[in-house]
């Protein structure tokens, strides 16, 4: 076998590039580069259309969804929400503090009791003229809501004197859902 010698190899591949000038020798060493970066993507390539060749998983197999809360634990986690009617009052009261709380003008109410046939629970309704910022009248609003998750807003209505007003008059209806005293 015919031993082949480094050295010389090289020697020659240097001279070429010496008398082929930068341009050219450039353009060889981004030819070798492109063909390396070839060489290398094309396993990744075929690895990748393996991959994607495979079928995806059916949805129900990724997540299973818990079963429907049936009819009757519909109805006990609402007669579970509904306030103590006996309490309505005090529900009032957590009305104005959360007024002041919101730096919102509330000087009165308007109160009506009522009964729901339907669901049989006792109602009491809750009109609430306010003065303020509009957005602290929102921040009420949805403060109410979370700290009685037995009441509704029904209504809201807002009007302001001048479109430059920062005051806004407002006037919400809430109404309370409240277990029926036996």
């Amino acid at each position: 076998m015919k031993e082949i010698r480094l050295a010389p190899v090289l020697l020659e591949a240097r001279l070429r590039l010496l008398r082929a000038g930068p341009a050219a020798s450039l353009c060889a060493v981004l030819l070798l580069a492109g063909a390396a970066l070839w060489a290398w993507l094309l396993p990744q390539r075929a690895a990748l259309q393996d991959e994607l060749a495979r079928p995806l998983p059916a949805p129900s197999a990724l997540v299973v969804a818990p079963p429907p809360p049936t009819a009757n634990e519909n109805l006990a986690a609402f007669y579970a929400t509904l306030g103590e009617q006996r309490h309505a009052e005090q529900q009032v009261k957590v009305l104005f503090d959360l007024a002041a709380k919101a730096q919102l003008v509330l000087d009165h109410g308007e109160y009506k009791t009522g009964f729901d046939k339907g669901a049989g629970v006792a109602t009491y309704q809750i009109i609430l003229p306010v003065k303020g910022p509009y957005r602290n009248i929102w921040q009420f609003a949805l403060q109410a809501l979370l700290a009685m998750p037995f009441a509704a807003l029904d209504e809201v209505s807002f009007r302001r004197d001048t479109a430059a007003d920062p005051t806004v008059d407002a006037r919400l209806r809430f109404t309370l859902y409240l277990k029926a005293q036996p």
